[in-house]
């Protein structure tokens, strides 16, 4: 009997063993695209395969038995998981992070043309647009405030210390959607709550002046929004969130005895029919804020088209539309009603309507060169309810042309000509016209040893209606050296400009207790930059960054007060001195599961005259992020500190406009991050909860504007 019973079981077994499984799955991003090309494999094995354009992949005819799979493509971290076969087929899916140490990075704005990250010459960073999805920033701006060298104070961007506060007039960094420049005709300004962040795939930040590519706005770096590529099947996509804001910190602050709530959705749709292809996507905002007259209710629209004409050839439509319905917090009654608006402002609410309308060609002559032609129109109109009400309309219009071609193997000229007019219609500005023209080329040479120097020259044509016209010229010089695969030199030396906005030059308004009068003797503003970094890494564990900087400005537009008057009004520094150094690290503690970030600035900024610190310009900057990802389950906790400013608008204060307005601190902010997917059950969605300045840490950027108290948000993110 034991000898049959043992004959029974050995033909069992081996009839199990000769039995054959297959593990199969999807791989996806965290939005639940599919990603092509993943290779998916057994460890130790021959045993592999690729998933197809649906991210689909297969492997088949496997024995019982224990196995471990890794996942991984380019541009994504790693992932690795213990699988046991037994009786049946298994189905395991993966979601794949973008990695933060990618060696092979690819970057559109820094030429105009896709390069990897590491051949260039200026320092850069990348957003990806999963990072704003899950840490539930609908205003880019949020988002910026954790990058390496990027200061904001309120709405007004700082790269390296190119910018103060100039209320909302003029800016020193040119921000772009899909190419096309996002600033408005009449102030200059970049209304950051008019990008779409769900539809945004990555964002680029060029470290440095680029007026010799892109011209007046540049001279301080670039911010380039990259829109989700086209869905190549039917796919929906519906976002939303809910939160409210905890009570202040002091009970004196409590204006409303309630927690103020916010929320948002946005839905979306993205398909491809044969050569058309289309992303529209429209989006509520409504918030109740945690300063009384400050909500806010805003709708944005999006649409992205793009027609294939043949193999070479494609033209894309792309649409930005934004309505906003707000109050009008402008500074705080004083420091013990911090959350309550001062009596000096005179209005209450504020309606805005804009859009934006682009189009862009692009047609691949050959294998080295490709030609690109963009057009658009960005139409701003606001209003208030003041006495006198503030009304503008500006129209701002732009014509691009641009050649990218192969001279030789070596080789790679981009040239350009653009030419920019705008009008304005304000009782705030008058009625005033602006013309600017740009002509540009910049060659990329490489040799037969890793040196690639980049070379470049634009000349600029600038009027301000009845100002005198201005010419520039904008040089510049780059290198890249590649000492080691794993030992990158670069250096970076070039020349901007701006010219001034017509707020900056026409506006005369008397409004909130602040008299603003025009200046007709304003000139552009010019800079030398200089930049020398290194950039070390070993893969896939770390890499290190280090760079050394310094902007020395001519004629620099800053607001201040006329001592004659009181009045405020733009002027010409006569010279400013901005240096210092950066660096960063990034850190996979486990690969593709627990990695770290961390980001130092030192900054000296001088105005060069007067002997003493530029406005709103923090000496110390500090930000950092520890990130685990694994099991379907995320978890983020992010860091930043700026330093006590030295110097702010002591003028609103001295002239009691602002009380209690030298009240400052330096800044500290941690935010906590949790997300969980359920591909794992079959379901396309994840969700996500937030708590965002986690100690309810009491700070201001801009005098007498107290920033957001702590806060709590729960999202999700559903695929259909």
């Amino acid at each position: 009997m034991k000898k049959l019973i043992t004959f029974i079981i050995l033909i069992i077994s081996h009839s199990i063993a000769a039995q054959t499984f297959s593990i199969s799955g999807r791989v996806t991003d965290p939005e639940f695209n599919p990603i092509l090309f993943v290779n998916v494999y057994i460890l130790n094995s021959n045993i592999g395969d690729a998933t197809d354009e649906k991210g689909f992949y297969l492997l088949k005819n496997l024995s019982p038995g224990s196995y471990e799979l890794e996942v991984s493509a380019i541009g994504y971290s790693k992932k690795r998981q213990k699988v046991i076969l037994l009786n049946n087929s298994l189905k395991i899916d993966f979601i794949l992070v973008p990695e933060a140490i990618k060696t092979d990075e690819i970057i559109v704005s820094a030429g105009k043309y896709k390069q990897k990250k590491l051949e260039l010459p200026v320092s850069t960073e990348i957003i990806y647009g999963t990072k704003l999805l899950e840490r539930n920033f609908r205003n880019l701006e949020s988002a910026i405030r954790f990058v390496p060298g990027v200061n904001m104070t309120e709405d007004q961007i700082s790269i390296r210390g190119s910018s103060g506060y100039s209320r909302g007039a003029g800016a020193r960094a040119l921000v772009t959607i899909d190419g096309l420049p996002f600033y408005t005709g009449d102030t200059g300004e970049i209304v950051w709550e008019m990008i779409p962040t769900t539809e945004i795939q990555r964002i680029e930040i060029i470290k440095g002046a680029a007026s010799s590519l892109y011209g007046s706005s540049a001279i301080g770096g670039v911010v380039s929004a990259i829109t989700k590529d086209i869905s190549l099947f039917p796919k929906t996509m519906i976002n939303a969130y809910y939160g409210f804001y905890d009570k202040p910190y002091y009970k004196e602050w409590d204006w409303s005895g309630e927690l103020r709530p916010f929320n948002g959705v946005t839905v979306s749709h993205s398909n491809t029919i044969d050569n058309f292809g289309f992303n529209l996507s429209l989006t509520r905002l409504e918030d109740l804020s945690y300063r009384r007259d400050d909500f806010s209710k805003k709708y944005i629209g999006f649409l992205k088209m793009q027609y294939a004409l043949d193999d070479e050839s494609s033209l894309t439509f792309l649409a930005n539309s934004f309505n906003k319905r707000a109050g009008n917090f402008l500074y705080w009654k004083d420091s013990r009603n911090a959350l309550i608006n001062s009596e000096f402002v005179s209005s209450n609410s504020i309606e805005t309507n804009r859009f934006l309308v682009g189009m862009i060609y692009k047609n691949l002559l050959n294998e080295k060169s490709f030609l690109l032609l963009k057009g658009n129109y960005y139409r701003n109109n606001f209003s208030d309810n003041g006495i006198p009400q503030n009304i503008s309309t500006s129209h701002l219009f732009r014509f691009e042309t641009q050649l990218t071609s192969g001279l030789s193997e070596r080789i790679l000229l981009t040239s350009g000509f653009e030419v920019i007019p705008a009008k304005v219609k304000s009782n705030l500005f008058g009625d005033p016209d602006a013309f600017s023209a740009g002509l540009y080329s910049v060659a990329d040479v490489s040799f037969d040893f890793p040196l690639i120097v980049s070379i470049g020259l634009r000349y600029d044509y600038g009027k301000l209606d009845s100002l005198e016209s201005s010419g520039s010229l904008s040089p510049k010089v780059g290198i890249n050296y590649k000492l080691y695969d794993n030992l990158v030199f670069r250096s970076s030396l070039g020349t901007g400009f701006r010219n001034p906005s017509l707020a900056e030059a026409f506006t005369s308004t008397s409004t909130s207790g602040i008299i603003v009068k025009p200046n007709p003797l304003i000139k552009p503003e010019r800079n030398v930059s200089f930049e020398f970094g290194v950039n070390y890494s070993f893969q896939p564990l770390f890499e290190l960054d280090f760079a050394v900087f310094q902007n020395e400005y001519f004629k620099m537009i800053e607001a201040s007060v006329d001592q004659r008057d009181g009045k405020i009004f733009f002027y010409n520094l006569l010279r400013a001195r901005i240096q210092g150094f950066e660096t960063s690290a990034l850190v996979n503690i486990i690969p593709g599961v627990l990695k770290a970030n961390v980001g130092y600035v030192y900054l000296h900024s001088k105005d060069v005259d007067e002997g003493k610190a530029l406005k709103y310009r923090p000496r110390h900057s500090l930000t950092g992020s520890l990130e685990f990802n694994n099991w379907h389950f995320g978890l983020g906790i992010y860091f930043r500190y700026q330093s006590r400013v030295e110097e702010i608008d002591n003028e609103l204060i001295d002239l009691g406009i602002v009380r209690d307005g030298n009240l400052r601190v330096p800044i500290y902010q941690t935010d906590l991050n949790f997300s969980y997917d359920l591909i794992s059950f079959g379901i396309p969605a994840a969700f996500y909860f937030n708590i965002k300045n986690l100690f309810n840490y009491n700070y201001v950027e801009l005098v007498g504007n107290l920033e957001p108290i702590r806060n709590y948000s729960f999202g999700f993110n559903l695929i259909l």
